[in-house]
């Protein structure tokens, strides 16, 4: 096939560009239909069968997915650590242990791949809920009419034509066949804020240098947003073979690293770190003691076995897919798994106006003349406007403003529309040019007042105009937004551009109210009871949204105006967001900048917004947040999707977070105390006896079985306590956690031991080594399996565990009395154990559960608080 993508080609040296670029350039300066011969399609598109054998042969098919989540598990920190493990105990002769290690490693890593895999299917599900779509022509059959569809954008294949306009997002890498005033945001790739212009005109081949890739004006690329204008482009590369997936795979750390991403990897690397520094110690003092460094060896291997909580990952993982699937019954569509702990974790919320606080639909408030009278004219050109704003755009609906100015707009066909500029966020204006040289223009009052000379008869002085801001502002405080509309005469042909819009004529103003959400107030209500700070951040007038602000409840202590922003350090812009500042009339990079400062400043941040402009910050943010009628471009670029856009959902679904958050910590803490509690009175004990207390191979089993009890946290109770403000992982809580409910176990296990001494004659020889291990290993997994239900909770307050807890934690206290009786039993050198030992338990546990019991009390009342 002619068509087949494109080798991997090196870029040239120094332009920092991924592979795949040569294939790109070539199609830039090819004449149209040697594109379309190459690609074997043609200005009608394909055909469906042949789109669908093309979507087999491109997609970014299931083989590379399993290789970079293989990779993932692998290289899992925990994983790597058993296998250094597994190795050393191979060198030291103990092959049992070393095969068991690195059976525990594949389990672990297995275990990870698995519930990773399970997991993308889950949020792949979800996903679709969402899907964003791209408009392209297919024809059902070879010879058919072709039909402009709408697919998802993983079903765009090369060859595919695709259709461009206002608000959609790139879904390939194009090239251009026809355009119309195309403006392409290229920022998520250049950094560039100011859109490229992009046509299809073809003259000569660009001499463009190796750098200029995104300079060339017929390429689009996947990823980026139309802007504004119309444009029919052939898709020459998609998914994984694009520039915008070549660079996700190149560059490292592409993606800003969330308040979960850090939490895991602080967590994570802590644990790793601190058993590599107690492994070199191990050995020292353990060597020093007996003069016997093979022994001291094994101690050390069996020191970082009790020490790894290799499960970990697969545990985290499977709460918070549980927690994707619990939202998703609440209407709330999760695509990154982490972001359900992040909902739990964001502190401060920034949200946009626009379709949040309000409604989707704004109703028409007012029509006047330039002195504020009612003037029907006015209404009439506005709806001239809005109509072939919508019709040359060849959007099927107008935005809010624009429908709301149709609705009942009677007959306009004595206007006709030859040519128009759309709106976007950059000029904050509407123009259109109708038949008889006439121009139409709608917008901000302030931009729309810069292009005029004359407000009806009154030459356009700065007497004038500032009497005419006033009437907006008078407008704005009672809630009102006005829009000035505009007319001129244009004399020159050729196609409208913005330099047209000169010396206009004020004909007068529209006016539009946002109407309240009725359930946004007790929502705001809801999220401030929950400890989440709400920063408005919108594009729109200050004093619109201050009364907006007002009657939602939201608190406002002052505004600061987009064009103020860029004087503002970050610093300061962190403070006045937390000091309940109104950011008003901004852009979408100073959104972006917004959220980022409030990020260093140590917050936690939420963005909520559905238009093209929200789509930088809902990047940025710890949880991009939007609803599912928001545009494709903030759809795309969300980590979370209500269903309903309703701040009560997104209440539910903070509470959901917390509560998986809870269960998280709780699984943490518990896997950490008992660690620490097992290495410590490991240590004491291997100090105090001539033997090692039990084998590296014990250590092991007895880790594995306390880590697949773990499991059942996934579904336990939570305590409301635990859900009434933003939590993340604290590494100077789980310390505090961990020393003063650590030694408790540690002294527990040495008392347990000392009584097996004793009792068992466990000094008389190799049985009774055996003997006092196999009392050991029992006491260790009954121990633990209290901690599953004493630590759990605080106290009498909280909930009691439910069936599967209590389940788990007998089966895991059983498990060590009655393992010897097993096969597995020979294997580990684990022997019955005597009647006698019955007793010593049962005094053992006893006094563990009421000193765990009084340790948590202590905790409680010294730090005021529990997991």
């Amino acid at each position: 096939m002619v068509w087949a993508p494109d080798p991997p080609v090196a870029a040239p040296s120094g332009t920092g560009e991924p592979a795949r670029t040569e294939g790109l350039r070539e199609c830039a300066v090819q004449p149209p239909l040697a594109v379309l011969r190459r690609w074997e399609t043609s200005p009608k598109g394909l055909d469906e069968a042949e789109a669908q054998e093309r979507l087999l042969r491109f997609e970014d098919g299931p083989r590379r997915r399993r290789a970079r989540r293989l990779g993932g598990a692998v290289a899992a920190p925990f994983v790597v650590v058993l296998v250094f493990l597994g190795v050393v105990s191979a060198l030291t002769g103990d092959v049992r242990g070393a095969v068991l290690i690195c059976a525990l490693a594949v389990f672990s890593g297995a275990m990870r791949y698995r519930q990773e895999a399970r997991s993308g299917r889950a949020a792949a599900a979800l996903r679709t809920m969402v899907t964003t779509t791209a408009t392209v022509l297919r024809r059902a059959r070879p010879g058919a009419e072709p039909v402009a569809r709408e697919v998802p954008v993983d079903q765009v294949v090369p060859g595919d034509v695709v259709l461009l306009g206002p608000g959609d997002v790139v879904p390939a890498d194009l090239r251009l066949l026809n355009s119309v005033d195309l403006e392409i945001n290229q920022a998520m790739l250049t950094g560039e804020s100011l859109p490229a212009g992009k046509h299809a005109a073809w003259t000569d081949p660009p001499e463009g240098r190796p750098g200029d890739l995104f300079d060339h004006p017929r390429l689009c690329f996947m990823g980026t947003t139309v802007v504004s204008g119309t444009g029919t482009a052939v898709a020459v590369a998609t998914g994984g073979r694009t520039y915008f997936g070549a660079a996700d795979r190149e560059r490292p750390g592409r993606r800003t690293e969330t308040a979960f991403d850090r939490g895991v990897r602080v967590v994570s690397w802590t644990l790793v770190a601190a058993m590599l520094a107690a492994l070199p110690l191990v050995v020292a003092v353990a060597g020093v003691l007996r003069d016997d460094w093979y022994h001291a060896l094994l101690l050390a291997i069996a020191v970082a076995v009790a020490a790894t909580p290799e499960m970990m990952p697969l545990v985290v993982t499977a709460l918070l897919v549980r927690g994707a699937k619990g939202l998703a019954g609440r209407q709330v569509i999760v695509k990154r798994l982490p972001a359900v702990h992040d909902l739990g974790a964001m502190d401060t919320l920034c949200v946009d106006k626009t379709g949040t606080l309000t409604e989707e639909h704004v109703a028409m408030a007012c029509h006047l003349d330039p002195l504020g009278r009612t003037d029907p004219e006015v209404l009439w050109w506005a709806r001239v406007n809005a109509l072939w704003s919508v019709e040359l755009a060849g959007r099927l609906v107008g935005d809010a403003i624009d429908e709301a100015l149709l609705q009942d707009a009677g007959n306009l066909d004595s206007a006709s529309g030859v040519d128009a500029i759309p709106f976007d966020y950059a000029r904050r204006r509407a123009t259109v040019l109708l038949g008889d040289g006439r121009l139409v223009v709608k917008g901000a009052v302030e931009d729309v007042l810069n292009l005029c000379t004359v407000a009806g008869d009154t030459v356009l002085d700065a007497e004038e105009r500032a009497r005419l801001l006033r009437l907006d502002d008078r407008w704005a405080a009672d809630g009102v937004r006005l829009l000035a509309v505009a007319v001129g005469k244009r004399t020159r042909g050729g196609p409208l551009t913005p330099a047209d819009e000169q010396d206009l004529a004020l004909i007068g103003f529209v006016g539009f109210r946002d109407r309240l959400d009725p359930a946004a107030p007790a929502a705001v209500r809801g999220l401030r009871r929950r400890g989440v700070a709400l920063v408005m951040v919108t594009g729109d007038h200050p004093l619109v949204a201050r009364r907006i602000c007002r009657d939602a409840g939201i608190e406002v202590s002052g505004v600061v105006l987009g064009r103020e922003v860029v004087d503002l350090d970050d610093a300061e812009l962190a403070r006045l967001a937390g000091a309940g500042t109104l950011f008003a009339r901004v852009g979408p990079p100073q959104k972006a900048r917004i959220v980022r400062a409030l990020q260093q400043a140590g917050r936690t941040v939420g963005y909520l917004g559905d238009g093209v402009n929200d789509a930088p910050a809902l990047r940025a943010a710890d949880v991009g947040i939007t609803v599912r009628g928001a545009a494709d471009l903030a759809r795309e670029s969300a980590d979370v999707v209500l269903v309903r856009p309703d701040l009560g959902a997104l209440e539910q679904a903070i509470v959901a977070g917390r509560r998986t958050f809870a269960n998280t910590v709780k699984y943490v803490k518990i896997a950490l105390t008992s660690n620490v509690g097992n290495v410590v009175s490991l240590l004491a004990a291997s100090a105090m006896l001539p033997f090692l207390p039990m084998l590296p191979l014990q250590v092991l089993v007895q880790n594995v079985c306390f880590d697949l009890s773990q499991l059942a946290l996934v579904r336990d109770r939570v305590d409301e306590a635990q859900i009434r403000s933003p939590r993340t992982f604290d590494v100077r809580d789980l310390a505090r956690f961990v020393a003063c409910l650590g030694p408790v176990g540690a002294l527990f296990d040495l008392a347990a031991l000392g009584l097996f001494w004793w009792l068992l004659d466990a000094h008389g020889g190799a049985a009774g080594r055996e003997l006092l291990r196999s009392g050991w290993f029992a006491e260790n997994l009954i121990a633990q399996g209290l901690a599953m239900l004493l630590l759990r909770r605080r106290g009498r307050t909280g909930p009691r565990a439910g069936r599967t807890i209590v389940v788990t934690a007998v089966a895991l206290g059983l498990a060590g009395p009655l393992l010897p009786f097993t096969p597995l039993g020979g294997v580990l050198r684990l022997q019955p154990l005597p009647f006698e030992a019955v007793p010593i338990l049962a005094a053992v546990m006893t006094g563990y559960v009421l000193a765990t019991i009084a340790a948590r009390y202590v905790y409680q009342r010294v730090f005021g608080r529990w997991l």
